[in-house]
C-alpha cells in the first residue's frame, strides 16, 4: 500500500484548527509536560512587576504555572495564532498582558525592556542561521544581567537534524511551497548548535540547566 505524502499546513492555521485540544495534548501527551512547565516557571526572575517575554506563548501553558509565583508580573506575548492569544487572554482576564500576533522574528522588541525572555516548545522548527539573528534580537531587548530561557526538545544527532530539514525541504517542493509561510514541520537541532546560535548571538554564558530525555532547558544569560 503507497504510503500518503504529509500534506504541510501552515504554522497558524495549523495552531487555530486544533485549537480545544491544544492544551489537552500539550498537557497530557507530551512526555514529562507538567514537569517542565513547572521548572520553566520556577526558573523564571519572580520578583515584584517582573518584566518578561515571551515567544511563541501559545495558551500560556507556562504562565499558568509562572503567574502564581509571579502575581504581578508584566508579560509580553507574541505568537502567531490569534486563537491561541484569545484563549490565553481568557485564562488571565486580570492580568499585565501585552499580547501581539505575528513572527517574533519580525515583531520588534525594543533594547533593555525585559528582565528575562522564555520559549517552550515552539522554537524547533528554524535553523541556526534563521535563530541567531531572532537571540540577537532577545539579548538587545533584556536588561544587563538578563537571561532566555528555552525549554525544548532537540535532535539526539546531526545526522538526525539533517534528515528532518531535509525532509521538510522535499515535502515543500513537492507541494510547491515557497519560503514566505511558516509550516508546521518539526525540525529539531542538537543541544550543540542550539547553544552555538545562543554563542554566535552574543550570550556572555549558556548553560543547560535541566533534561528529561530528548527535552532541555537552556539558559542563555546577557
Amino acid at each position: 500500500m503507497e504510503e500518503r505524502e504529509e500534506r504541510l499546513e501552515e504554522m497558524s492555521t495549523f495552531f487555530e484548527a486544533r485549537l480545544d485540544l491544544y492544551d489537552h495534548h500539550m498537557l497530557g501527551d507530551v512526555a514529562n509536560a507538567r514537569e517542565l512547565y513547572a521548572f520553566t516557571a520556577q526558573a523564571l526572575p519572580a520578583k515584584e512587576g517582573c518584566r518578561l517575554l515571551d515567544l511563541g506563548c501559545g495558551t500560556g501553558l507556562e504562565l499558568e504555572f509562572y503567574f502564581p509565583l509571579c502575581p504581578t508580573a508584566q508579560v509580553t506575548g507574541i505568537d502567531l495564532s490569534q486563537g491561541m492569544l484569545s484563549r490565553l487572554r481568557e485564562k488571565f482576564p486580570e492580568k499585565d498582558l501585552t499580547l501581539l500576533q505575528g513572527s517574533y522574528f519580525d515583531v520588534p522588541f525594543g533594547e533593555n525592556v525585559f528582565d528575562a525572555a522564555v520559549s517552550v516548545e515552539s522554537l524547533h522548527h528554524f535553523t541556526k542561521e534563521e535563530k541567531i539573528p531572532l537571540y540577537a534580537k532577545v539579548r538587545a531587548a533584556l536588561k544587563e544581567g538578563g537571561y532566555f530561557l528555552l525549554t525544548d526538545y532537540f535532535s539526539l544527532s546531526e545526522e538526525e537534524e539533517r534528515r528532518h530539514r531535509q525532509t521538510l525541504l522535499a515535502l515543500k517542493k513537492a507541494q510547491g511551497l515557497g519560503d514566505d509561510q511558516f509550516y508546521h514541520y518539526d525540525t529539531p537541532l542538537t543541544v550543540g548548535h542550539e547553544v552555538e546560535a545562543f554563542q554566535a548571538a552574543g550570550f556572555s554564558r549558556v548553560e543547560i540547566v535541566n533534561q528529561w530525555g530528548p527535552t532541555y532547558a537552556i539558559r542563555a544569560v546577557k
